[in-house]
């Protein structure tokens, strides 16, 4: 009789170290592989290539404008979505940019449309690395018109090593942060916001 109390619980034991130890190894193993991943530090955090556009960008302290238009804009979903999406992200100094009461007025709800169409002249489809920008700039012969996805166009261009990106109007922005690899595409920094043609 104690033989079989002693054996059962030395089996239940066994099963309860066994299930701790199998939960610590997985904790283990999904911590290993975020540590592997070849991580970005942009506005203080860590973007990982395994999480996609919003769930690293909603972590930067230098987006968090370009996160409450993203939400204001009913984008959310779509930039969570698979893609691939190259995104050139505004930080909060280039929204401090704009005229005074721009980035307020634009979040109201009667002006989604114009945001949305804003936002998406910052994305364009497909995965567009650092390398296959500066291929399409050499084969532009140093300028490359790149379609967003909202229809208007932006112009790639080199000025010693960086790369710039202007938009419809003829304004600038600096690529400050390249190849911030997504698990749906990448975001490349940029510091101030495009505008397609009103």
């Amino acid at each position: 009789m104690k033989t079989s109390k002693l054996f059962k619980s030395t089996v239940l034991a066994v099963v309860i170290f066994t299930s701790i130890s199998g939960f610590a190894q997985e904790k283990m193993m999904k911590k290993d592989k975020m540590m592997k991943e070849q991580t970005v530090m942009v506005g203080g955090a860590e973007m990982y290539p395994s999480k996609n556009i919003i769930e690293n960008a909603v972590n930067s302290k230098d987006h968090t404008t370009l996160v409450a238009a993203v939400k204001a804009a009913d984008l959310v979903e779509t930039l969570s979505s698979e893609g691939p999406f190259t995104v050139f992200a505004p930080t909060n100094a280039a929204f401090a940019k704009l005229p005074e009461g721009t980035v307020e007025t634009l979040v109201k709800p009667e002006n989604k449309a114009m945001l949305q169409g804003i936002l998406t002249y910052h994305v364009v489809a497909g995965k567009w690395n650092a390398k296959a920008v500066l291929e399409l700039i050499k084969k532009g012969n140093g300028k490359a018109v790149i379609k967003t996805v909202s229809g208007g166009t932006i112009t790639a261009w080199l000025k010693n090593k960086d790369v710039y990106i202007t938009d419809e109007n003829g304004n600038s922005a600096m690529v400050t942060i390249a190849n911030v690899n997504q698990s749906n595409g990448v975001i490349h920094v940029i510091d101030s916001v495009l505008l397609p043609k009103s």
